[in-house]
C-alpha cells in the first residue's frame, strides 16, 4: 500500500523527543542505590584496575570497561560516572533504532510506534541504568545497523561511504564491548551479498555495477563492514597492551582470544536466576536486581520484560512471518533475521550459564516488529485500528505500573514487592 506524503514524512522530531524523555528519566535517581548492585560488583572495580592499567575481567572484550573507567577519570569514583556511559550508549541506541526502523520501513507511525515500545520495554531501561557491558554492546550495534541502513538509502556515493565508515567504527565498538551481538554485526555485510546477488547474479557480484549502493564495490563493502570492524575492535584492546602484568602481545590476535573463551568456558557453577532461550521469549524468568534497604528505603530492581508487550510482540513476529511470505515486506523479513540470529546464538552455544538479560537485542528488534504490525493494523479501516491503539496504551501503561519495581524506588513496606510478582517464576 503507498503510503501518504503525510505519513511517508520523516518523523524525527518524534525520534529526538521520544529519546529525550527516555534519557531524563534514565538519569533521575541513576545515583540510588548508592552501591555496586548485581554484575556492577565486577564491572565497576574492573575499570578501577583499568585505570591503573592492572587486569582484570579479561574474559570480555574492552570497550565497555574503558567507557565506564572514562566516567570515572572525569567525574570521579561515584555511582553517577559508573552509571552514566550506559545511559549514554542507551540513549543513543535508542535513537539509533528508531532511525534503522525509519529507513527499513519508511513508515512514519511505525518508527514512533516501535522507538516508544523499546523506550518501555523495560529490559532496555534498567540495562541503561546499571554498570555492565551489555548497553554498550546493544547501544553501538542500534548504531552500526542504523548507518548501514542510512548508506543504503543515501543518494551519493559519498554520502553512502561516509555512513559505511560510520557503521564499521560502531560495529567494531559493538563487538568491543561484548560478543553477545556477534550475530546482529555480521548482518550488513551478508545483506549487502545478498542484495548484490540478487542484482547482478552470483557469477557477476565481483563486476562494477550500481547495487546495491552505487559506487560501492563488493571489495569495499568488504573492507568497511568486515575488515575495517576487526581493526576497530582489536585497537580497543590497546590499553591491554600496556598491562605491567601479562599485557595483551598485539601480533596474537587468535591466542589471545583462545585465552579469552577458555576463561569465558571456565564459569560453569550453577546460578539461582540463570535461565534458558524459549524462557525469555515467553517472559517467564526474571532477575534480581537489588532487593534490599539501602539509601533510607526498602527498594528493589528487578531485570524483567513489559508484560504485555515482550508477549504481544510474538503475535506481531507471526505477522512479520506471514507479511515476509505474502507482502513482500522486506522491512519485516530483516527484523526477523536480526532477531532470530541474535537468540539462535543462545539456542545453540551451550553455554550453561545463561541470563534473561542476554535476550536484549532479540527483544528490541521485537518491538521493532510490534510497531511494523501496529502500523499495519492502523492502516485498516475496521476494529483492528482499535486493538493497534489499545496495544500501544497498554504498553505505556505496563511500563508506568511496573516503574517502581525496575527503578529502585522506595517502597512503602518490605512485602510490597508482590504486588508486581504475577508469576511464580518471577520471584
Amino acid at each position: 500500500m503507498p503510503l501518504s506524503p503525510r505519513k511517508a514524512r520523516d518523523p524525527i522530531g518524534w525520534c529526538l523527543g521520544i529519546t529525550a524523555l527516555f534519557l531524563m528519566l534514565a538519569l533521575w535517581r541513576v545515583e540510588i542505590p548508592s552501591a555496586y548492585y548485581f554484575d556492577e560488583v565486577h564491572y565497576v572495580p574492573a575499570a578501577l584496575k583499568l585505570l591503573d592499567l592492572i587486569p582484570a575481567n579479561r574474559e570480555h572484550p574492552m570497550f565497555g570497561k574503558e567507557v565506564i573507567a572514562a566516567c570515572i577519570h572525569f567525574l570521579g569514583d561515584r555511582p553517577l560516572a559508573w552509571r552514566l556511559g550506559p545511559v549514554l550508549f542507551g540513549t543513543l541506541g535508542l535513537f539509533g533504532f528508531s532511525r534503522l526502523i525509519w529507513h527499513l520501513s519508511r513508515r512514519r507511525a511505525a518508527t514512533v510506534a516501535a522507538t516508544a515500545l523499546l523506550a518501555t520495554n523495560c529490559m532496555w531501561f534498567i540495562q541503561s541504568r546499571i554498570a555492565m557491558l551489555d548497553m554498550m554492546e546493544a547501544g553501538m550495534c542500534m548504531a552500526g545497523l542504523w548507518q548501514f541502513a542510512a548508506a543504503l538509502r543515501a543518494r551519493s556515493t559519498g554520502i553512502a561511504r561516509m555512513h559505511l565508515v560510520l557503521s564499521g567504527i560502531a560495529l567494531g565498538l559493538s563487538l568491543g564491548a561484548k560478543w553477545s551481538s556477534a550475530p546482529a554485526l555480521m548482518m550488513p555485510g551478508l545483506a549487502f551479498l545478498i542484495l548484490r546477488i540478487r542484482e547482478r547474479g552470483i557469477f557477476l557480484i565481483g563486476r562494477k555495477g550500481a547495487g546495491p549502493i552505487k559506487g560501492i564495490s563488493l571489495a569495499e563493502a568488504t573492507l568497511w563492514l568486515g575488515l575495517f570492524p576487526l581493526a576497530v575492535y582489536w585497537l580497543t584492546f590497546l590499553p591491554a597492551m600496556f598491562y605491567a602484568d601479562r599485557p595483551v602481545n598485539p601480533l596474537d590476535f587468535i591466542g589471545h582470544h583462545k585465552y579469552m573463551i577458555k576463561l569465558q568456558d571456565s564459569v560453569r557453577k550453577p546460578h539461582p536466576y540463570q535461565s534458558l532461550w524459549y524462557q525469555w521469549v515467553v517472559n517467564w524468568r526474571v532477575i534480581w536486581y537489588l532487593f534490599k534497604d539501602i539509601d533510607g528505603a526498602q527498594r528493589g530492581i528487578v531485570m524483567i520484560g513489559n508484560p504485555f508487550s515482550m508477549l504481544a510482540g510474538l503475535a506481531a513476529l507471526l505477522w512479520g512471518l506471514w507479511a515476509m511470505l505474502f507482502r513482500h515486506r522486506y522491512d519485516a523479513l530483516a527484523l526477523i533475521v536480526l532477531y532470530a540470529v541474535c537468540l539462535a546464538m543462545w539456542a545453540l552455544n551451550g553455554k550453561p550459564v545463561q541470563f534473561y538479560y542476554h535476550y536484549l537485542l532479540s527483544g528490541a528488534f521485537l518491538m521493532g516488529l510490534m510497531g511494523l504490525w501496529l502500523d499495519a493494523l492502523w492502516q485498516r479501516r475496521d476494529r483492528w485500528r482499535m486493538v493497534a491503539t489499545g496495544s500501544m496504551v497498554l504498553s505505556l501503561l505496563m511500563f508506568a505500573v511496573f516503574y517502581p519495581i525496575i527503578s529502585g524506588a522506595p517502597l512503602p513496606y518490605k512485602d510490597a514487592y508482590n504486588l508486581w510478582m504475577w508469576l511464580p517464576t518471577w520471584r
